[in-house]
Order: structure tokens, then C-alpha cells, then sequence
């Protein structure tokens, strides 16, 4: 089966998202290293980086994963701001790395102008002028699909083809795959046969080989409005048949599949709660 876990709070330290994903029996979890609205980042200590790897092997967390910060634009032509997404994304690398983290995604940026290639070659450059300031970790990177607002590159499957091309396809550097972005970007995922459309699409472009984590969420949109809305599965217009068919995907069942659906409660249950139990219930149906 999928290892199914969600971005749990890191606030006070990172071991500390570990207990809350393990309290709720989670198999995968992923994180902030930082703020994720910030640029500074305060120093993780060594007593952080033993805690967490301790508390890992406690919790026996199959894959756990970083998500970069938001201001981060790899694509833009600003030459200041590029510069500073490169630097900013290194230490998030280089924090992942000390924490022993499966993976840190990170959005491929959002374009200045409609010179798409241009932009392709930026956030191609970027990843490489990151990769030889943090040098050989197994931490990899993933670059995420994206809902497409504005001119954020990745919602076409051929933006993050063009990147991988660029970057000569290293091990390191792989796709995950938003279930609210791509449906909101145009791909379906039901009934059946467009599920199975898109993600013989997706392998064309770029290779299921490549794809290595999923971000799990159901859309506040529908398909195609480009519009980034998470929403609880089930929830929304991408509807439980679509979850159901990715967790029973045989191709699928080793990747860690990542909730990003809104925190909180309903009738004293925990909505992570909620939704994992319906990931757990999907795997069953016949």
C-alpha cells in the first residue's frame, strides 16, 4: 500500500511534527525546516538534528519531506531575486539534508513575462547553481506540478519535461504530483479512463519514474480554472473517485502520498483524521 501521511506543524522543532504524524498512525510526513513566508532562517542546532532522527526511528516514519518557502521564484528575470531563491532554496537543501528528509519540494517559480523557455531555463539554472553549492546528498529535490495562476510554470506537464531535459535528468532532481494543482490545471484524474489519460500523459512527458511523492488534495475549483484551492477530500470538484483510483494504482504503491488539506476539526475528530481514514477505506473498495 501507499505510505499515506500529511504536512504536520514543526513549530518549537522539527521532531516535533514526527509525534503529531505519529499520533495519528502516519506512515510519511512532511514539514517546514523554516517559516515558510520568510527569507531568514534560524539555525537548526545539533540537539534539533539528534532529537529528530531519533524521533524518526522511534515513530519507524517511512518518508518524510521538507517543502521550501513560497518566496522563492526560480523563473523570475529579476537577477536579484533569482539570486536570493538560489541561496534561499541551498540552505533549505542543505537544512534537509542535516535532518536526513527523503525530499524538499519546491515550486519551479512563476514566470516574469509569457517567454516560457526563458523561464525554463532560469529555474534550470537555479537548481544547478543550487546543486553545487550543496553538492551530493540523498535528500532529493522534487519540483511540484502547479495550478497554473498567473504565470507559475509546471502546470503543463512539458514545463517540468523542459526542466528535467535541461538539467541532463540528474537522480536527484523529481516530480511531485499535486492532486488540486493538476486537475485545476486542465488533467483530470476521473472517470477511470481520463485517470488513466492524464497519467499516461504525465509518463510520456516525463516518466512514472520520476515521479516520486504525492501531495493529496481534493480542488475548491473546477477542472481547468487555474486556481490553487485546496480542499478536503471528497470535498470538492475532483470528488472521492479520483483519490480511489491513485491509492489503488499498483504503480503507486511504494510513493509517499501527502495530505495538504486544511487543518481543523469536525464533531472532535482531526480533518487529517478525517481524511486519512478515507484513504485507508478507498484502498478497500471493491
Amino acid at each position: 500500500m501507499p505510505f499515506f501521511g500529511a504536512h504536520m506543524s514543526a513549530a518549537g522543532e522539527p521532531a516535533n511534527a514526527l509525534d503529531a504524524a505519529a499520533r495519528l498512525g502516519m506512515e510519511a510526513c512532511q514539514l517546514f525546516t523554516k517559516s515558510n513566508r520568510q527569507w531568514r532562517a534560524a539555525p537548526l542546532t545539533q540537539e534539533m538534528v539528534d532529537h529528530f532522527h531519533g524521533k524518526r526511528r522511534e515513530h519507524q516514519i517511512a518518508f518524510t519531506a521538507a517543502h521550501a518557502a513560497y518566496l522563492l521564484n526560480l523563473a523570475t528575470k529579476d537577477p536579484v531575486l533569482h539570486q536570493r531563491s538560489v541561496d534561499a532554496l541551498a540552505i533549505e537543501w542543505e537544512r534537509a539534508d542535516r535532518l536526513g528528509l527523503d525530499f524538499l519540494v519546491v515550486h519551479p517559480g512563476v514566470a516574469s513575462d509569457d517567454q516560457w523557455e526563458a523561464a525554463l531555463d532560469r529555474v534550470a539554472q537555479g537548481v544547478k547553481a543550487c546543486m553545487k553549492q550543496v553538492g551530493s546528498t540523498p535528500t532529493h529535490l522534487l519540483l511540484e506540478t502547479t495550478a497554473g495562476q498567473g504565470r507559475s510554470i509546471g502546470h503543463r506537464f512539458e514545463h517540468l519535461a523542459g526542466i528535467l531535459a535541461r538539467l541532463k535528468h540528474p537522480q536527484n532532481v523529481a516530480i511531485c504530483l499535486d492532486t488540486c494543482h493538476v486537475f485545476a490545471a486542465g488533467y483530470p484524474l476521473a472517470p477511470r479512463k481520463e485517470y488513466l489519460r492524464t497519467i499516461r500523459e504525465f509518463d510520456q512527458w516525463i516518466g512514472l519514474d520520476r515521479l516520486r511523492m504525492f501531495h493529496l488534495n481534493d480542488s475548491v475549483k473546477p477542472l481547468g480554472s487555474r486556481v490553487d484551492r485546496h480542499a478536503h477530500l471528497g470535498h470538492g470538484c475532483l470528488g472521492q473517485e479520483a483519490f480511489r483510483h491513485l491509492v489503488r494504482d499498483r504503480r503507486f504503491q511504494d510513493r509517499p502520498m501527502i495530505l495538504e488539506t486544511p487543518k481543523g476539526e469536525r464533531a472532535g475528530q482531526s480533518w487529517d483524521a478525517i481524511n486519512l481514514s478515507l484513504l485507508h477505506r478507498l484502498l478497500k473498495d471493491k
